[in-house]
This record gives structure tokens, sequence and C-alpha cells, in this order.
């Protein structure tokens, strides 16, 4: 590796340490914290690249920002690019829960902090920003229009499992029908276009885990094959990321006596109130099972497994993907599966986000100036979180 691809590495490696250092409010303001970074203010790719790894990683089972990191670190620069992308926004969280494993002092609940609740009012800024941001973008049209507004919809109204991949399927038919296919405006960077052979050899690999591992766990005794068969099953079939994974977790690391209630549930009110990717809390799950000698170890293992389908299901879709969005006939329904995804980000706007966040008009108030912050007097993000959780520290001393 020459000494500019090193450079352009360790660019990487610092944005995107920066970005898991900040990004709170989950993955969709994940998404609307990279579009700001890797978009608008270090022009890496253009909106129309952008939405079409959204889209991607919204139809791959796994942690979404997570992955839309990683590919656009892929982008920049192959594969190195991509596990620096991970590395950097991946291991601030995953650092906090294994210290918090370790004996972090538990007695103040995060749900009840005053700056944690300033920072999740500016996660309803942030996302809101990036639906207004990315409908003027993608809504270009009336259909377009449609297909967000019914995605919304959709979504909002049927709260049953898996209804944001009907959502999608339906924004991609609707496109296929009704939208015109358009030329691509940009190619793909060729640091992203890995061999055939690469992308078939990593699903054989994931396809292969998936049934090899259970059958290692029950031919042996040996509790580390248990865990990395549990967690990586959870990182490869769970679908929507974030808080859906949860659920899967305790049913592996509780059930099974590997992690007591109690401190299951003190790792998930930790994990709130910190930036980065929810998967991390993995890590936290690996460093408090009491049978391991090395809780650094359990911790940092489990923290890869469970990341691993990620990895190899990008590995082994991008390159179709990138010759896929290339074709003038897969435009159309790609463009309705783009306007379906500022659907999803709308519909999130309100669920969880909003509903779990503005309790009082000061929190919509508050809301409204971190918006004016971001839209109108562009202050860096950094400036946006301190004085985010400075308001909300202030107020819930005064209340």
């Amino acid at each position: 590796m020459d000494m500019f691809k090193i450079k352009r590495v360790a660019e990487i490696l610092f944005v995107a340490t920066r970005l898991g250092t900040i990004s709170f409010g989950g993955p969709v303001a994940h998404i609307g914290y990279f579009r700001d970074e890797y978009v608008n203010r270090r022009g890496w790719l253009d909106e129309e690249t952008y939405l079409d790894i959204v889209s991607l990683c919204q139809v791959l089972p796994g942690p979404t920002s997570s992955q839309v990191g990683i590919v656009v670190g892929m982008y920049r620069s192959g594969f190195v690019g991509g596990l620096a992308a991970w590395i950097g926004f991946t291991l601030p969280s995953a650092f906090l829960l294994i210290l918090f494993a370790f004996g972090i002092n538990n007695s103040v609940s995060l749900h009840e902090s005053g700056w944690l609740h300033g920072l999740k009012i500016m996660s309803v800024a942030v996302v809101a920003f990036a639906v207004w941001s990315m409908a003027n973008s993608i809504c270009s049209d009336r259909i377009r229009m449609t297909i967000t507004v019914f995605s919304a919809i959709i979504i909002l109204s049927v709260p049953i499992q898996g209804i944001q991949f009907f959502a999608i399927a339906a924004g991609a038919s609707i496109g296929w029908l009704f939208l015109e296919g358009s030329a691509l405006k940009s190619e793909p960077q060729a640091s992203t276009r890995f061999g055939t052979k690469t992308a078939v050899f990593s699903l054989i690999v994931f396809v292969s885990l998936i049934i090899l591992l259970p059958i290692a766990r029950h031919m042996t005794t040996n509790p580390f094959v248990e865990v990395i068969d549990s967690f990586y099953r959870t990182g490869a079939l769970v679908f929507g990321g974030g808080h859906v994974v949860l659920p899967l977790l305790q049913s592996e690391v509780v059930d099974s006596g590997w992690v007591t209630q109690d401190a299951f549930l003190a790792g998930y009110g930790a994990a709130q109130g910190i930036p980065g990717p929810l998967f991390t809390f993995a890590a936290y799950l690996g460093a408090t099972m009491a049978h391991f000698r090395y809780p650094l170890v359990s911790g940092l293992v489990c923290l890869v497994v469970i990341f691993l389908p990620s990895f190899l299901l990008i590995l082994g879709t991008l390159p179709f993907w990138a010759k896929l969005r290339s074709m003038t006939w897969f435009r159309r329904p790609l463009g309705g599966v783009n306007a379906a995804v500022v659907g999803l980000l709308l519909a999130a706007l309100y669920d969880p986000i909003w509903i779990n966040t503005i309790k009082s008009p000061s929190d919509f108030a508050i809301s409204i100036g971190i918006l004016c912050m971001l839209v109108i007097w562009r202050r860096p993000i950094w400036v946006v979180v301190l004085t985010s959780a400075l308001i909300g520290q202030i107020i819930s001393m005064i209340v």
C-alpha cells in the first residue's frame, strides 16, 4: 500500500471515529449524520450514489447504518477502507460498553440524564433535516412523492415486523410500472468493484457458517463455539437492526444463563446513552459472561462475530449491485426503492424518534432551535452536539 492509500485510509478512520463519537439517535439518525459528512461536507460520493447505498443496506440483514458506513469506506478505498470505516464507527461505543461491563457505576439512570435528553432532541432535528433534504433530491415528481407518502403511511399504520420490506418492495413495483428509466449520473469507483469470484466466495462462506456453526455447537461442549454460533446467527438473520436485535440477543444470552437479566437490562440502559451502532451491545454481553476468563477478549470476539455477516453480505452483493445500478432498466425500480427509503425515514422520524423524545412544548422549541443551527447557520456537528447536551442538562436542572 503506497503512501497515498495509507493517508486515504487514515482519513477514513479519523472521520469514521469522529462520527462514532457523536452519532446519537439510532440508525436513522446515523444515516443523516453520514449524509451530512460524506455527501455534503466531504463530497466523497453524490446524493444518488448515497441513496443507492442506503437502499442496498436496507434490504440486507444486519445493522443498516454500520453497513452504509462500510460501503462508503469501500467506495473510498476498497476493502481496507471499509474495514477502517467499521473500526472507527464501532470502537468508541464498544470501548465504552466494555468499560461499563468492567464495573462503571450504574447508580444513575441514563434514561433520566438531561444531557442525554438534549442529544435525543438533536436526533429529531438531524433526521428531520435528512428527510427534507433527501425528499427534495429524490422525490422529483408526483409518483416518487406518492411512493414516499405511501411508504410512510403503510409503516405507521401496519405495525408488524417486516412491514418495511413490504414498503420497499411496493416502492420497487410502483417504480417499475410507472417511473421512467434514467442513465446513471456517476459510475461506482473502481475500488468497489470486487470480482465476482470474491462475491460468490463470500456468499458461500456466509451460508456455510449459518449451516456449520449449529452443527459444531451440538458436536462440542465448548461454550466459545456456542457463543460464536449465537452471535453470528443473530447478526446474519436479524432484519431492521438496532432495537430489533435486542430481543434476539436476550433469548440467546439470558435464557441460556450466560448473562443475568439484571446485567442485560443494565447494559441495555447504558447502550441507549452512547453514540454509535446498537450492535456494539454484543461487546458488553461478551465482556459480562462470567464463564470466560478474559472479558476483553470475549467482548471483542462477540463484537467481531455479530458484524461478520455484514461484511460477507456486502462483499457478496456489492459487485452485482454496482452492475445492476448502472443499467437503465434497473433505475426504474431503484428509483421507487429510493423514494420508499425516504418514506421509511419519514415514518421513523415520528416513531420511534419523535414519540420517544418530544414530551413537551419546550422539547419541540429546542428541536426547532437545533434545526435552525443545522439548516440556517450550518454549524459543525460537534458544536450542535455540545449545545444540545448543554441545553438538555440546563433544562433538567431548572425543571
